[in-house]
Parts: C-alpha cells; sequence; structure tokens
C-alpha cells in the first residue's frame, strides 16, 4: 500500500479534486458540502507537503513521473511528472482553494453545490496542466480549465456577468486554437506529443516560425499580455470572489508555464529572435497597468489592472534568457499568486458587508475594522513589492536578470514599481484613513474568525517568502539552469 501511494503521488493528487466532486454528489445539507469540499481540497494540501519533502532539489530531471498508454495508435500516453518549475505552481495551486472554500463559506447562496464542484474542476484540471508531460493531455486540461471559469462568473457574477463571461470565453477559445495548432504542428514534425522528445527534435526553420508564433500568441492570451489583456478587467471585476482568486492566483499563470515548458526549450533560436519584441511589450504592460490602476475607483478592477503589471514582470524575466530572470519570473507568479489572491479574498470580504466596491463608498475603516486594515496594508505594500515581502524578490531577481540585457528594461520597469506603489498608498488612504463617507462604512464590523483565518496564511506565506525565499529558489534552481543551457546562454 505504501508503495501504491509512493509512486502514485502525481496521480493522488490530481484525482482528489475528482473524488471529491464524487462525494459531493451525494451530499445535500449546505455544512455537509462546505466541510466535504474543504476536506477535499485540505487532504491535496497534506499530499502536496508529502511531495515537497519526497522532491530532491539537486537533479534537474523530471521526478515523480508516471507513465501509462492511453492512445498508442496516436502516441498520446498518460504522462506526468514534476521538476523545480511545476512544483512551486502545484504548490500555489493545493494552497489557494482551500482558502477559496473558506472565502465562499457564507457569500455563495444558491447552487452551492455546483459552485464548489466548479472549485474543485478548476483544481483538478490545473493539477494537469502543470504536470503533463504529454502534449496532448496537456491541451486537453487547458481547455477544461476555461468552462468552470466561464459558469462561474455567467452564473454568480455581477450584473455585467454575461458580458464578462462571453469575451473570457472568446480570448480563451482564440488561444487555444493557436496552441492547438502550434501543438499539432510540433506532433507533425517530430511524431510524437511526448513533451520530452520534442524539445529534443530538429525544426525546419519555416516551421519554427509559424510554430512558436501560434504557442506564444495562444500563451500571450492565457497570460495575458499587453495587447492581449482586454479580457482581464471584465472577467475580474464580474467573477464572485473565489473566481477571482482562480484566475489570478493560478489560471494566468499557465501562460508563464507555457513559456518555459514549451517556447524556450523547443524553439531556443526563434525566442532569442522574439526577445527584443517581448521585452518592450513587457516593459510597456508593466507601465500601462500601473498607469490604469491608477485611475481606478473600483476595487476589483484596481487589482486586476496590477495583475497586468505584474505578468508584465513575469514575461521580461523569462525572456532575459538567465538563471536570475528566469527564476525571478517563477517566484514572481508564486508570489503574485499569494497577495493577488489575497487581495481578491479581502476586496470580497469588503464587498460582503456592503455590495459596493467603489473606493469612494469607504473611508475610515481604521476605525471600525482595525483587522481588516491591518491585513490590506500588508498585502498593499506588498503587491508594490516592499522589501521583507514576498514580491520583492521575484521583481529584484528579474530586474538583475534584465539588466544583463539592457538596462534601459531595468529603469522603465523601475517606473511600474513607483506606480505601484502609488495606486497601492492612494487606494490605500482612500479606504482606510479619514472620516467614513457613508452610513454602511460607519457601521461595518470587523473580521470574525473564519475571515482572519481565510486570509492569515497568505499573510504568513507573504512574510515568510519575503524573508527567507531561499527553498522556493533552491528547489527551482537545477531545473531553470538546464532550461538556461538550452537556450545556450549563462
Amino acid at each position: 500500500m505504501n508503495s501504491l501511494f509512493a509512486d502514485h503521488l502525481l496521480s493522488w493528487m490530481i484525482a482528489m479534486p475528482f473524488l471529491g466532486m464524487v462525494a459531493l454528489a451525494f451530499v445535500r445539507e449546505r455544512n455537509a458540502v462546505l466541510w466535504t469540499t474543504l476536506v477535499a481540497t485540505l487532504i491535496n494540501v497534506a499530499l502536496a507537503v508529502r511531495l515537497w519533502i519526497g522532491f530532491d532539489p539537486a537533479q534537474d530531471r523530471l521526478q515523480f513521473v508516471e507513465r501509462v498508454e492511453w492512445m498508442p495508435t496516436f502516441g498520446i500516453q498518460y504522462a506526468v511528472g514534476v521538476d523545480g518549475i511545476s512544483l512551486l505552481l502545484i504548490l500555489l495551486t493545493t494552497f489557494l482553494p482551500p482558502l477559496c472554500v473558506l472565502g465562499s463559506w457564507e457569500s455563495i447562496t444558491s447552487r452551492l453545490k455546483a459552485f464548489m464542484m466548479l472549485i474543485l474542476l478548476v483544481q483538478g484540471a490545473m493539477m494537469v496542466v502543470f504536470t503533463a508531460l504529454d502534449a496532448f493531455l496537456f491541451f486537453m486540461l487547458w481547455e477544461v480549465t476555461m468552462i468552470p471559469m466561464y459558469f462561474m462568473i455567467v452564473l454568480w457574477g455581477g450584473p455585467g456577468r454575461i458580458a464578462a463571461g462571453l469575451k473570457f470565453v472568446l480570448y480563451s477559445l482564440t488561444g487555444s486554437l493557436l496552441l492547438l495548432v502550434g501543438i499539432l504542428g510540433l506532433s507533425l514534425q517530430a511524431g510524437t506529443f511526448d513533451i520530452q522528445l520534442l524539445a529534443e527534435h530538429a525544426y525546419s526553420e519555416n516551421s519554427q516560425f509559424w510554430i512558436f508564433l501560434a504557442l506564444f500568441l495562444g500563451f500571450a492570451i492565457k497570460l495575458p499580455m499587453l495587447p492581449f489583456h482586454t479580457w482581464l478587467p471584465d472577467a475580474h471585476s464580474e467573477a464572485p470572489t473565489a473566481g477571482s482568486v482562480l484566475l489570478a492566483g493560478v489560471l494566468l499563470k499557465m501562460g508563464g508555464y507555457g513559456f518555459i515548458r514549451f517556447c524556450l526549450p523547443i524553439f531556443p533560436e526563434m525566442a532569442h529572435t522574439f526577445a527584443p519584441v517581448v521585452l518592450w511589450m513587457s516593459v510597456v504592460g508593466i507601465l500601462y497597468g500601473g498607469y490604469m490602476a491608477l485611475a481606478q475607483t473600483d476595487l476589483k478592477r484596481l487589482v486586476a489592472y496590477s495583475s497586468v503589471s505584474h505578468m508584465g514582470f513575469v514575461t521580461l524575466g523569462i525572456f532575459s534568457f538567465n538563471n536570475e530572470g528566469v527564476e525571478g519570473a517563477i517566484l514572481q507568479m508564486v508570489t503574485h499568486g499569494l497577495t493577488t489572491g489575497a487581495m481578491f479574498l479581502i476586496v470580497g470580504q469588503l464587498y460582503d458587508r456592503t455590495h459596493s466596491r467603489e473606493i469612494a463608498d469607504y473611508g475610515g475603516l481604521q476605525q471600525r475594522m482595525p483587522r481588516f486594515v491591518a491585513i490590506l496594508s500588508l498585502f498593499a505594500v506588498a503587491s508594490f513589492g516592499l522589501p521583507a515581502t514576498s514580491n520583492f524578490i521575484g521583481e529584484f531577481l528579474i530586474l538583475v536578470g534584465v539588466s544583463y540585457e539592457n538596462f534601459v528594461f531595468v529603469v522603465l520597469a523601475m517606473g511600474g514599481i513607483v506606480l505601484g506603489a502609488a495606486y497601492m498608498l492612494w487606494m490605500l488612504q482612500r479606504v482606510a484613513f479619514g472620516q467614513p463617507r457613508t452610513e454602511a462604512a460607519r457601521q461595518l464590523k470587523d473580521l470574525d474568525f473564519r475571515e482572519m483565518l481565510t486570509v492569515a496564511p497568505l499573510a504568513i506565506a507573504v512574510i515568510v517568502v519575503g524573508v527567507y525565499p531561499g527553498p522556493l529558489l533552491q528547489a527551482m534552481d537545477a531545473s531553470v539552469t538546464y532550461v538556461v543551457e538550452r537556450l545556450g546562454t549563462g
């Protein structure tokens, strides 16, 4: 039994959310639905801890690999495994769903069982995306992630949910079709869907350009990069709190992961060719996202545009093609999931009380909600990278990495950090200090035990990673070094 568990740990982690969905089918009472979902997600947290303990950071090869013939006629396998890059994203994927369940404990009042099933479906699909070693398996579950997010938006979203949901689907389908074209092109050229073998095949010069372009655009839409970002603010502003947390915390990372897993190791020459354009797109996205966030009056749209800016840092680091930049980009993806997920949770807690996200409807919250303001302040300063908080380490490494490419990018990117400090501190000043502007703001109650339990793990993680990021960097170092060596740089 121990061998069955240890040899198939990843399969157990993938199966657990789907087993939770099956269990929910036999549960009716509200509390039973909530506790069943919470237990299923917490079991996956325990399995992720076991994965972390058993992972050897000194190895650059894949670990916990499982391969089973699925469709042998087409060379398609159920093949999963982890390296240091995917490990960190798996940890993030298991860490956020329990907090989404706690955050939705009272706010979701209709079709609760369906909502909880969608949370589990997102987690299960994301587990496969970050562990898949077969391109067909990767693409199939990539597509599945779109379905629960669409229904979260259109069934539990705000007044503009239908338009936001359709926009999300149209952009996602466009990116998926491009991704499918790229994966089919790879398979036709290499004769396999095995991602490791795809990276070792020699492609013709003409096919390299078009396949790389299709893959790049598919991943850029999901990330999203400027100018493919317009679906993101609408989706965030209309989605329920848990939907926004999963979208910003995990789903956006699929784009960055795709760049690292497909574009860089399979087409290193094309990556170098496209790099100058991508770097300029990245710094423009950083500045544009920060500027747009500064102009927002809606709390969720402010956080959404901050994500556009932060994802610009991710692509800046990835396409710097050195250890510092790529490691900083991966760490930025993880820490962005922590801080932005936390911001959406805490905005949701405020919205549950007043049903308003307008900054102008608040003010003076430090008088009525001191615990809320303390938590909000921590996540606000962490979001723009205050030293000793999690985002600082990733942004610092990215700037170090891109400085080897061109110091102009460092100067421009630092402008995005200044904008981040401006919009977060201005938001904090208007929401937390001064006098309450509405009667509802004067009657607010502070966070209760469940709400504190929802955000406390994120607050601890933000501080711990900010002070001691060594274990995360060590876990990914060998894998990143392998990718960088494939690119022919160091």
